[in-house]
Order: C-alpha cells, then sequence, then structure tokens
C-alpha cells in the first residue's frame, strides 16, 4: 500500500444556491485552502476534514491499493492513470481535490495487534 498525495485545488461557493438556501454570509469553506497538501492512505490525515474525507476516501483507498495504474471509469472520466479529481459533498460550497497515486509507502500509524496462531 502506498500513499496518496492530496491536493486542494480550489475552494467555491454556488452565489446561487448559497443566496437561496445558506445562511447570511456563508461563505467558501473555512477548513479547506487552495494548494494544501496532505497525504493518506488507509486513513484520514490529520487537519482533514471529516466530512470531505468521507466523499474521497474510497478514491483515495483505491489509488492506495494500486488503481493508479489505470484510468478510472474506463477513461471517460480522467485522462491520466493514477489520478482523480473530487469533491466534498457540501453542495452549497464545495472544495475540489486532486488525488494521485505515489510511489511513497503507506506508514503505519497504531501497533497492530499480533494474530493468534
Amino acid at each position: 500500500m502506498n500513499q496518496v498525495k492530496i491536493t486542494v485545488l480550489k475552494t467555491t461557493l454556488d452565489q446561487e444556491l448559497a443566496a437561496q438556501y445558506g445562511a447570511p454570509g456563508l461563505t467558501a469553506c473555512p477548513m479547506m485552502e487552495a494548494g494544501q497538501i496532505f497525504y493518506a492512505d488507509y486513513a484520514k490525515p490529520e487537519g482533514f476534514c471529516d466530512e470531505a474525507w468521507k466523499a474521497i476516501y474510497q478514491y483515495v483507498f483505491a489509488l492506495a491499493h494500486g488503481a493508479g495504474k489505470d484510468v478510472f471509469y474506463f477513461g471517460d472520466w480522467i485522462r491520466q492513470p493514477g489520478v482523480a479529481i473530487c469533491s466534498c459533498n457540501d453542495g452549497l460550497r464545495p472544495v475540489i481535490f486532486k488525488l494521485e497515486a505515489t510511489d511513497l509507502p503507506a506508514k503505519l500509524s497504531y501497533d497492530p495487534i499480533p494474530r493468534k496462531a
């Protein structure tokens, strides 16, 4: 298993939907900022938004486990192998992420429980 590089490409705010449904003063996501970089494998990186992680973790997991050798979805989504462009599930102010497979080995952040024979 390898790490996946997660880059925040941009934060957005759908002005039309925010005007109709958003709380007064709603702005683009205050938790993420364009240019931030995180590395992940099986677990959410420290400082990463919980809701964004729920939306992208299946792509991170796939890339961490070798899916980066081919393009996703038969080549009709992303043209570059080992890359996924995803967003969080905030319909008013989604954050857009670039996920990239790497050759950096994953690191366990816990001690596994020994298996009994």
